[in-house]
């Protein structure tokens, strides 16, 4: 009894492979019954009750303050048990420091802050906001290689309140860390 060689075998196998999905391959392009429609609209959630964010988020706490004049206050926030502000200062023109985040050790990714500016009697008469978005995992340390925990952040007086704005204070409605 003769069995063919083996490179015979595999060389029928092969052909027959190579000729099918080329068979396959210029049926499936000779299609005209056009592929199923990809969905046009988004899935969409809707929570009785729960009515969707529309604009920039605010702190209701920047309201309820009445600092006295060279004061810069810290507003209540939704994150403030995860993060200390440093080196506060409000020079009349613009609210500085840096937040620090001390709840892990991990790089911001999305910070806002907001400051409110307030007049002689401690009413609010403007806010504006410092908006931090990092490009990539966020900004680490060169030496040590770990998350830059820490943001630098300056608030300037919008111009309309330049010279009445005599207070501020600062809070954070916004924090992303990894």
């Amino acid at each position: 009894m003769k069995r063919p060689p083996i490179i015979a075998i595999a060389v029928t196998a092969t052909v027959v492979v190579i000729a099918g999905s080329i068979a396959i391959g210029l049926t499936a392009m000779a299609r005209t019954d056009g592929a199923a429609p990809l969905p046009t609209d988004a899935v969409k959630s809707t929570l009785p009750g729960l009515v969707a964010a529309s604009g920039a988020p605010e702190l209701d706490s920047i309201r309820l303050l009445h600092p006295k004049p060279g004061e810069l206050l810290r507003a209540a926030g939704p994150f403030d048990d995860r993060f200390a502000l440093d080196g506060l200062t409000f020079d009349g023109a613009s609210a500085s420091g840096a937040l620090r985040v001390t709840s892990d050790v991990s790089a911001v990714l999305d910070l806002e802050i907001i400051a409110g500016f307030y007049d002689a009697g401690g009413s609010l008469i403007g806010s504006a906001r410092f908006v931090y978005h990092s490009p990539d995992d966020g900004p680490v340390d060169p030496v040590t290689g770990t998350p830059v925990e820490s943001i630098p952040f300056r608030v300037a007086v919008p111009t309309e309140f330049a010279g009445r704005a005599v207070s501020a204070s600062l809070g954070v409605p916004v924090l992303v860390n990894e």
